[in-house]
């Protein structure tokens, strides 16, 4: 039997990445009284890394709306409630009385107790990670040129769900050694291995952003032992053209005015540019050997303005089981290199997105990332 409280549904802020504590309510796209359905827009939420639209868990009527725009709000609290139109008010407001805030992540009692981010001594030297989930299948997530596993902040605890899931940060990025003895696809391709081996992956389901996404490409051809399936999402490796303006612009940015409409390029929603997002990307950017790291990738890969390495053919006659995933508004390399596999790869282009489909439509990759993996276990 159906309880009333089960009725009544918590729509709480939500934790996005591995470092997100709170975020901040920018505005309602449904007002009470609006039917929601599953997967629809709910609302705006600014953190530190990026501003991005809440999607429906459930579905039955917003009788309240508890989050007020502009308000800053920890994980988990509640800001608004689902219910069918026959609960009582009374009922809704005592269970609104009653809700407690879960207890943080990493305490005592909490589900994500552990580290946020661990570190592996590698042969590619000192290689910053994430591991979430327990699950019997592997899945590692490797991002793209100038990002982090941050990139990953909507897909990691996503997948978690059903799988043991890694993000690293590659030479050269984030928080990992900045020296590259090798800056070529196949230099980053062995430093993928190398990390493996340091954290014990014997195989695993490889989901590649961007230069990622040839990098995991690089790997599959290399070691296909190592690789289970490729995910691509908007993958550089499947055709010539790339926006180099986009690739210089980000390497010579050193103020928030010229980084700013570099990192814009990356959405179809420019708006989802926060300030937070290109203050961090600068101060990573000021780091002693980050300059000379992306100016030797760029050099290997993406010399005269085009790619260097064109890896579809390759990739396809490998057999590799294969989803590619593009925004169809990619303003770094065309949604049209998305067919460059032909019937030798799942393709999805997703509307209303561009280079970061995987921020922007996070809900629709997850679940093609989640059946793409299940189906090839």
């Amino acid at each position: 039997m159906t309880t009333l409280n089960e009725r009544i549904k918590p729509i709480v802020m939500p934790k996005w990445g591995l470092s997100m504590s709170e975020g901040k309510v920018t505005g309602w796209l449904k007002q009470p009284g609006a039917t929601v359905n599953l997967g629809d827009d709910l609302l705006e939420v600014e953190t530190d890394k990026i501003t991005n639209v809440v999607e429906a868990g459930e579905t039955g009527v917003l009788r309240r709306v508890l989050g007020e725009p502009g308000t800053v709000y920890p994980v988990k609290a509640l800001i608004a409630v689902l219910a069918e139109p026959d609960v009582p008010d009374s009922d809704i407001d005592a269970f609104i009385a009653s809700y407690a805030v879960p207890a943080a992540d990493g305490g005592e009692d909490g589900a994500d107790a552990g580290p946020r981010y661990e570190f592996a001594e590698t042969a590619a030297g000192n290689i910053r990670y994430a591991r979430r989930g327990d699950g019997a299948t592997t899945v590692l997530l490797v991002h793209g040129f100038g990002g982090d596993l941050d990139n990953w902040l909507f897909t990691i605890d996503a997948l978690a769900e059903g799988a043991t899931v890694y993000a690293l940060d590659l030479p050269g990025h984030g928080q990992s050694a900045k020296t590259l003895p090798d800056p070529t696809l196949t230099g980053l391709s062995k430093a993928v291995q190398d990390f493996m081996d340091a954290v014990g992956i014997g195989a695993a389901h490889l989901v590649g952003h961007s230069m990622g996404g040839a990098v995991s490409m690089r790997t599959a051809l290399d070691a296909p032992e190592r690789v289970a399936s490729l995910s691509l999402i908007c993958s550089a490796g499947l055709g010539p053209e790339i926006n180099q303006d986009y690739i210089a612009g980000f390497i010579d940015a050193t103020s928030r005015r010229d980084l700013k409409p570099v990192l814009e390029t990356l959405f179809a929603d420019a708006g989802l540019v926060s300030r937070q997002m290109t203050d961090e990307l600068l101060k990573y950017k000021r780091l002693d050997g980050v300059d000379g790291a992306l100016r030797a990738i760029a050099s290997s890969m993406f010399e005269k303005g085009a790619q260097r390495a064109i890896l579809g053919a390759a990739v396809g006659a490998a057999n590799v089981p294969t989803l590619v995933v593009w925004g169809a508004e990619d303003r770094v390399i065309p949604a049209a290199h998305a067919t460059a596999l032909g019937s030798a790869a799942r393709v999805e282009v997703v509307p209303n997105a561009g280079h970061m489909v995987q921020m922007e439509a996070a809900g629709k990759v997850n679940a093609l990332i989640k059946d793409h993996v299940t189906k090839n276990a």
